[in-house]
């Protein structure tokens, strides 16, 4: 629809809004208040009772870890399903199947985990010649993948990690 159209359209709205409520058109204080409730009164209120998650925040967090932490060359923020929320990843890297291989990787591991009768999962290491994968859940929201090269020592990669999740996690909750 073009502009002018839409244009058409409103105005003859509100005049009709006017003839109906025997209201005057060009007097500005009863225009206001008509106009407060019926925007109130037909705009859904879509937010109301919502927490909804500030990408940026999630974004920023994961900058800072990636560029704060020795080693580490990337990492996304995903939800159960495998949608990128944040990530920070090397060029090269899809994030949408990135997004969707780590929160595989996280179900499946919980389930291996459940199988084998060996409790609640902490993380899913996958190690290769050129670095570590490392998936650990951020509570039911979100999956957080991190990527680092070989030459990051585990043990102060995974507290690292662990201080983003408690990071993350508010955010995703």
């Amino acid at each position: 629809m073009y502009l002018g159209n839409i244009l058409k359209l409103l105005s003859r709205t509100f005049r009709q809004m006017f003839m109906e409520t025997g209201e005057n058109l060009h007097s500005s204080s009863n225009l206001q208040p008509l106009l407060a409730e019926t925007s109130q009164s037909l705009l859904p209120k879509i937010t109301e009772g919502i927490a909804m998650i500030n990408v940026s925040m999630l974004q920023e967090v994961l900058q800072n870890f990636v560029s704060g932490t020795s080693n580490v060359q990337g990492a996304a923020l995903v939800s159960p399903d495998g949608l990128a929320l944040a990530s920070v990843l090397p060029t090269d890297m899809d994030e949408d199947r990135t997004a969707a291989m780590s929160a595989a990787m996280l179900s499946l591991g919980e389930r291996i985990g459940s199988e084998l009768v060996r409790g609640t999962i902490d993380r899913i290491v996958v190690e290769g010649e050129k670095g570590f994968g490392v998936v650990v859940s951020c509570g039911p929201d979100a999956v957080l993948l991190v990527l680092s090269n070989a030459a990051a020592k585990q043990g102060l990669l995974f507290l690292e990690i662990k201080r983003a999740v408690s990071q993350i996690a508010p955010l995703v909750a």
